[in-house]
């Protein structure tokens, strides 16, 4: 893949996160999000979703408000060190999706598992040998590093 594709698929992944977690962000969106998720979850033929408790929504609201900035950032800046990252980070995520799916059987949770898995493998896609590719640094600061193979 060529950097150029690989950033834009940095940015793409970023756009999904923002879809489809920016309403856990808040304590007033979050119940809503759960709302849905549990009636989505009951149309598939599984279980309503447990009800959220306050520290439930503490822990979710951590997790909306963490990945939205983490999107905004891969938004405005992707580069391959942050879609390694991201890609880092999905397959996690995968592994806790597949644990909670093998110990409830919520079918809601390929919607979530299956592009995330996808996402976090598109991220650790091989770059093209040779290319050029901004790794980060600091405020106002670029590096760059040659790719090796």
């Amino acid at each position: 893949m060529q950097l150029t594709t690989y950033r834009r698929v940095v940015q793409a992944s970023a756009l999904y996160d923002l879809l489809v977690t920016t309403a856990l962000a808040t304590p007033w969106t979050l119940p809503l999000a759960h709302s849905l998720m549990s009636s989505l979850n009951m149309q598939l033929g599984g279980a309503p979703l447990p009800v959220f408790e306050s520290f439930h929504m503490f822990i979710g609201g951590l997790l909306g408000s963490i990945v939205t900035v983490w999107s905004l950032l891969r938004l405005r800046a992707p580069s391959l060190l942050l879609g390694r990252h991201d890609g880092a980070a999905r397959f996690l995520f995968s592994g806790w999706m597949a644990w909670t799916l093998a110990q409830t059987g919520a079918p809601m949770l390929w919607l979530l598992l299956v592009p995330e898995f996808l996402w976090g493998v598109a991220q650790w896609w091989p770059v093209t040998p040779g290319a050029h590719a901004y790794i980060g640094g600091g405020p106002g600061e670029r590096r760059h590093k040659k790719m090796v193979a």
